[in-house]
């Protein structure tokens, strides 16, 4: 017995970090009866139903600057974005459209682009033979629209989650690579089940209290309802009911709905990024924490928010190096049985 479970016995049930009770991995209650893939499969294409309007995240808002240009690329298309003299985002095709120059490698005078091969200046509204995307800044994430990639009814705007008050959050956004495509990265948070057993050292006691069936009626958005003690340091952790959902077809949050942090959220958003040099496909996970409390010590935490950050954002790596395994896994299973089943052409 640990010398500290007199102490554990004594918690006030009040503090928001709760001990956790000792438990044994493999002593576990089994959760793969309940997390039955035809569900998941469901719930996906369901999913992958919601509309876009063909925006897509490409990187975190601290990331864009205004003093050099940065390159990024969605589902093969080359981009450079920026921000202007009036440090509004400006997204535009990645190659001069004179000798298809690298335009991250430019220099920004006056919120201007200037190529360095031949000194071609391109404004922050664009050119003819160089139109700049549309793209929207949410103050957390960035986005661009690419209409030709996406084959949808444009949206003026993203479908961004509703999120905690900005000036009263904390925010880190983790970045990782998988060889999967977005719909991977989504089934992953689509299964909930596999919290403790996968990630024992972040979760515990994880009960799926409410989950969607696959059979909907009505209009009522897919959620999943799960109850889980976040670890923080040994047997001590925090008790939350949380609610994962998918407002658009790359995007699923979890969302704090009771608990210490009532109303944060960590959004995951799978962005394409196109064939990597083997040909099979890479995709993007852009993982957005924003963290929020009324509490008055989490007022004093984001003082110290750039000591905090990166905390955040290596929780959000250590997770995700492991969840892209289950998505890498499951793209080659399900893009092997394709292969498989797929009927021969006649001779």
């Amino acid at each position: 017995m640990s010398i500290l479970e007199p102490l554990y016995r004594r918690w006030p049930h009040s503090w928001p970090l709760q001990p956790v009770a000792p438990s044994t991995w493999t002593k576990q209650e089994p959760t793969y009866r309940a997390a039955d893939p035809r569900l998941i499969r469901t719930i996906l294409d369901r999913t992958q139903q919601q509309p876009s309007g063909n925006w897509y995240v490409f990187a975190a808002s601290s990331d864009i600057r205004t003093d050099r240009p940065t390159a990024a690329t969605v589902a093969g298309v080359e981009l450079v974005a920026w921000r202007d003299s009036g440090r509004q985002l400006r997204v535009g095709p990645g190659a001069c459209p004179h000798l298809g120059a690298p335009l991250a490698s430019a220099v920004l005078d006056c919120g201007a682009l200037v190529c360095r091969w031949h000194g071609l200046r391109l404004g922050p509204d664009g050119e003819r033979g160089w139109p700049l995307y549309p793209s929207h800044d949410d103050g957390v994430l960035t986005w661009v629209r690419l209409d030709r990639i996406g084959g949808e009814s444009p949206l003026d705007t993203p479908v961004v989650p509703a999120r905690p008050p900005a000036d009263a959050h904390l925010t880190a956004v983790a970045t990782l690579t998988g060889v999967c495509e977005p719909a991977d990265i989504v089934a992953n948070r689509l299964d909930p089940w596999h919290g403790a057993w996968f990630h024992p050292y972040s979760f515990a006691h994880l009960e799926v209290v409410e989950a969607p069936t696959r059979d909907r009626t009505g209009d009522e958005d897919d959620r999943f309802v799960v109850a889980v003690t976040f670890r923080v340091a040994g047997r001590i952790g925090v008790p939350v009911l949380a609610e994962f959902t998918s407002p658009e077809p790359r995007t699923v949050v979890m969302r704090i709905i009771d608990g210490e942090g009532t109303g944060s959220v960590i959004e995951t958003h799978a962005t394409p990024l196109g064939p990597g040099p083997d040909g099979r496909p890479r995709t993007a996970v852009i993982e957005a924490v924003i963290a929020y409390s009324p509490r008055d010590g989490f007022t004093t935490a984001r003082r110290v928010e750039r000591a905090l950050t990166p905390m955040l954002r290596g929780a959000a790596r250590r997770l995700w190096r492991d969840d892209l395994a289950y998505a890498e896994r499951r793209y080659l299973q399900r893009t092997r049985t394709d292969h498989t089943t797929r009927p021969r052409p006649p001779t």
